[in-house]
């Protein structure tokens, strides 16, 4: 269960598809990394695109970036894909550059589906079983010209 200053929302974790990945994320949740547990601030969704999606888990409400574990190899080849709902690993152009960042697609986003050595995507891990109507609240929250929602939108508490 994650929950938000917009409201709350729970994933199932797809652990035996994406191991890694699933374990490195709940190392995170431990950790009190994305609710600010660890004594170092919550986390927040600062990259929000209507109908696309919206990411969040790794940069403070000041805009500072959290210091994370090392990056995990990317899993997605596990036959997941990026549908509306599902939630998958950031990175950056390094397929195996995933640290803490996470995004929850808002629609269904073929492009970002693994299709093969050539276009590796982006490794899909869990899916929203409840509360995606809060994703689409955040989804629909007001930005500035970088998607970066206009008030901050805290991840205050996670838990299993």
């Amino acid at each position: 269960t994650i929950v938000t200053t917009m409201g709350e929302f729970k994933l199932a974790l797809f652990t035996s598809k994406a191991p890694q990945t699933t374990a490195n994320f709940l190392k995170y949740v431990g950790e009190g990394f994305y609710d600010g547990d660890d004594g170092l601030g919550a986390t927040t969704f600062h990259r929000v695109i209507k109908d696309f999606m919206v990411q969040g888990g790794g940069i403070a409400a000041n805009g500072a970036y959290k210091i994370t574990h090392p990056a995990i190899p990317i899993e997605s080849d596990n036959g997941l894909c990026n549908l509306r709902g599902s939630v998958a690993m950031a990175r950056t152009g390094d397929p195996n550059s995933a640290t803490s960042q996470f995004f929850i697609n808002h629609v269904d986003n073929p492009s970002l589906d693994y299709a093969g050595p050539q276009s590796l995507g982006y490794t899909v891990f869990g899916h929203v079983i409840e509360g995606m109507d809060v994703i689409d609240s955040i989804a629909t929250t007001s930005t500035n010209a970088a998607d970066i929602p206009l008030n901050p939108i805290l991840i205050t508490d996670v838990f299993q």
